[in-house]
């Protein structure tokens, strides 16, 4: 009688079982182990199952056994912990720039890093639909290329999008090629996720100038056979404080702000600039600090000064709080003409 060619691969559905099957709070008898093998058409004997769990464990899969009526095994250990697995998860469902399809995708493989009841804690907290996500699916295939011109040290050509509103369609916002369809020629140096959107970094050869663009908005990308420019003013910044620095990733000149701010208030600044940053105190105000801080002065930052009230106050430089004077009256007038 032939044998039964499964045998062979007898080792490799034990781990299988043991790894899906198996984890702190559910093991398996020699018994259970049996059956669950008898389900993929093979025979095992308790003698040779008990050198094969040897086999393994010498191999590294970490095997713990638990006696307690009889004695069951399970895995113990594993790559992923289910709270490292949970962060995972919460990353991909949070992050705009995946889509809804290839969220689901991913999730489902994290799972299987973990045991059948593990998995089943990941699915409860599964909250994809009705997130906001990007609908481009050609964005993993621009950051691996993103990443492989950057590796190459080559420039990229690509076209932009941007959203456009027609009122008269029944699609009212639509992605539409910006510069009139002209492709962007840039010279790529890093790959941001900042705000839940993925960002390219790079130098714009035109302008002569750092520009950051919304990969999930790339469209077509094509590695160049010119060499990337702009290594010099890339080296002169530093990329982690520029994205600290950048609000909502909108562009701005660079000046370094002194602000006043409520003593209430030390977390929200620490979590946002770190705390490598220069903190003295009012003089003014007892009950405030002054933070010195490098900030690209945008629209952007503005929101963000106004959203914290009357907490934070611009002091210094005059021109950047004159803008904010400007910027505020202005949304200031919006609503009083509204009231007319």
């Amino acid at each position: 009688m032939a044998k039964n060619p499964r045998q062979k691969q007898k080792l490799l559905y034990i781990q299988k079982i043991l790894l899906e099957k198996t984890d702190e709070e559910h093991g398996l008898t020699i018994n259970e182990i049996i059956s669950e093998l008898a389900a993929y058409g093979i025979n095992a004997e308790r003698k040779s199952l008990y050198d094969d769990l040897r086999i393994l464990e010498t191999y590294g899969l970490d095997i713990c056994s638990e006696k307690t009526k009889t004695v069951k095994y399970y895995v113990g250990s594993r790559d992923f912990q289910v709270s490292e697995l949970k962060l995972l998860v919460d990353a991909i469902q949070s992050s705009k720039f995946i889509t809804e399809k290839k969220s689901l995708e991913l999730i489902k493989k994290l799972e299987a890093l973990s045991s059948e009841n593990d998995a089943k804690q990941l699915q409860e907290q599964v909250i994809i639909s009705n997130r906001v996500k990007t609908s481009n699916e050609t964005i993993y295939y621009n950051v691996d290329r993103l990443h492989d011109a950057i590796s190459k040290d080559r420039a990229v050509e690509f076209y932009y999008n941007s959203w456009t509103l027609n009122l008269g369609s029944p699609e009212k916002l639509k992605l539409e090629r910006r510069r009139e369809g002209e492709r962007y020629a840039v010279s790529p140096w890093a790959l941001c996720w900042d705000d839940e959107n993925y960002y390219l970094i790079a130098f714009d050869e035109k302008r002569e100038q750092i520009r950051h663009y919304r990969v999930d908005k790339m469209e077509k990308i094509e590695l160049c056979d010119r060499k990337r420019s702009g290594r010099k003013e890339m080296e002169k910044i530093d990329l982690a404080e520029y994205s600290r620095s950048t609000f909502g990733m909108f562009a701005g000149e660079n000046v370094q702000v002194q602000l006043s701010v409520d003593k209430s208030l030390v977390g929200v600044i620490a979590d946002r600039f770190g705390k490598n940053i220069f903190i003295t105190g009012d003089e003014n105000n007892e009950d405030h600090f002054i933070a010195g801080v490098n900030v690209n002065i945008s629209d952007q930052f503005f929101g963000w000064i106004f959203a914290l009230g009357d907490k934070v106050k611009i002091i210094s430089p005059e021109d950047v709080v004159k803008k904010f004077k400007k910027h505020s009256r202005k949304v200031s007038n919006l609503y009083k003409e509204a009231r007319q």
